[in-house]
């Protein structure tokens, strides 16, 4: 990855405007962002050579003291973190942000980097003649300060008193995205209580991630102000819905898209149907990584509309993937849904693996299954095990398991990645599996928290 210098006009019009720091942030394999700062004047030097990190940020863990240690991630060595300044945005109150990626000291990117991985994926599918557009929704909890619940005194699932109830909030975040162009699709409150939903318009791969990482920083800046916190945690309670992190995504080749205007099932090209008979076979491989922190488990129930079967249908919001049709009322066209992926992953990886899945699907000419037109809990035991139908597993040391055994995976996002992402997630279990359900959530409630 080349970076661009910020030429000292542009940095004399940042400063005009305010602006004196630059953040970058990196997401590791446990689904931590984390970050270095600058000062605006030294925004080329954080671009490159970048600034030092050293190995253990990839192996750093949930409890925010533990660090994960692996045969090739240990206390020896230094590498370099790398804002990308073509993606810098202001943030406003004096900061700009900019994502960044992990370099070697000697220039090649690392090999646990996400960020880097992605666009390896992206670089992917352009070779095959494809072009991904990826749309995400980030669903977050308000909470207290000390993590503890807010109180409601009127509340609504996806009801208009939700945004009275934090109207302030709701206006602080849609100025704050305005400012920093991100695209909001839409915002809502969501099924619990002072709980809330935001869609991000569509972009490519890369860029699709940077802007929710960069809206998950702006809603968290914009809590605070409030004197309240965001929980990103699967399950921030016991006995709540729990919170997703929902993927779309769509394709096209030269000929046209692949989830519309075909011949297919809903009107799918043969090749799209491929691409959703590949992710689904690979499904429960690549869990590990789209929901395999210790408290998604307890979000991956029937009857929470998180994709807890494998399989598709159109417009089922019970099946891991959701087929949105072409249509009048689906303006990006034919599209996927990929359910089960939570805000414990590192959403990199999981957008990664997702269009890797996807693209071996085509590459193979994977055949469709059978669509669920139905809740497929209402199918009897005898019936979903004919259709093919299984549960995505609750148990994260099967989880961690099949992901490591995962050579499909493993081509996709390379052994590195794959053995970071197992050493984060084995490290939870190690040490917090004796914990109950209510201990679980409360410890965890504000571990992917910014």
């Amino acid at each position: 990855m080349t970076t661009t210098p910020l030429a000292a006009a542009a940095i004399a019009q940042l400063e005009a405007e305010g602006v004196d720091a630059v953040i970058g942030t990196v997401t590791n394999p446990a689904g931590l962002t984390q970050a270095k700062t600058v000062p605006i004047r030294r925004s080329n030097a954080f671009a490159d050579p970048g600034l030092g990190a050293s190995p253990v940020w990839h192996a750093f863990a949930i409890d925010h003291t533990g660090i994960a240690f692996t045969d090739h991630i240990g206390v020896i060595g230094d590498q370099r973190v790398r804002i990308d300044l073509s993606a810098l945005r202001i943030l406003g109150d004096g900061l700009a942000w900019a994502p960044a990626s992990f370099f070697e000291q000697d220039g090649a990117p690392v090999a646990e980097c996400s960020r880097t991985a992605l666009g390896r994926i992206e670089s992917a599918l352009a070779d095959a003649g494809l072009e991904a557009l990826v749309g995400h929704e980030l669903e977050f909890l308000l909470v207290q300060a000390d993590g503890h619940p807010l109180p409601s005194t009127v509340w609504a699932q996806y009801g208009l008193a939700g945004v009275l109830e934090h109207e302030a909030f709701v206006r602080d975040v849609i100025a704050a995205t305005s400012l920093s162009g991100i695209g909001i699709e839409q915002l809502h409150p969501e099924y619990g209580t002072n709980q809330f939903e935001i869609s991000l318009t569509p972009q490519s791969p890369v860029a699709s991630v940077d802007q929710l990482v960069l809206t998950r920083i702006i809603v968290s800046r914009i809590a605070r102000r409030h004197g309240m916190r965001v929980s990103l945690s699967p399950t921030p309670f016991v006995g709540d819905a729990g919170c997703g992190a929902h993927q779309h995504f769509s394709l096209r080749n030269a000929a046209g898209p692949l989830f519309s205007d075909g011949v297919g099932a809903h009107g799918m090209t043969s090749s799209g149907e491929s691409a959703i008979a590949g992710l689904l076979r690979g499904l429960p491989e690549a869990q590990g990584l789209l929901c395999g922190s210790i408290v998604s488990g307890l979000r991956l129930h029937p009857g929470n509309w998180a994709g807890t079967y494998v399989c598709w249908g159109t417009e089922n919001r019970e099946a891991a993937v959701r087929f949105v049709a072409g249509g009048p009322g689906s303006p990006y066209g034919g599209n996927v849904e990929v359910k089960a992926v939570d805000p414990s992953a590192n959403p990199y990886f999981a957008a990664a693996v997702i269009l890797g899945l996807a693209l071996d699907g085509i590459e193979h000419n994977a055949v469709l299954p059978q669509e669920v037109k139905v809740d497929p809990a209402t199918l009897s035991d005898t019936d979903r095990d004919k259709a093919g139908i299984e549960l995505l597993s609750t148990s994260q040391p099967q989880v961690i398991a099949a992901l490591d055994k995962s050579q499909l995976v493993r081509a996709i996002l390379g052994d590195a990645a794959v053995d970071a992402t197992v050493a984060v997630r084995r490290f939870e279990h190690d040490n917090y599996a004796h914990l109950n359900r209510e201990q679980l959530a409360d410890k965890f409630r504000m571990a992917w928290s910014v």
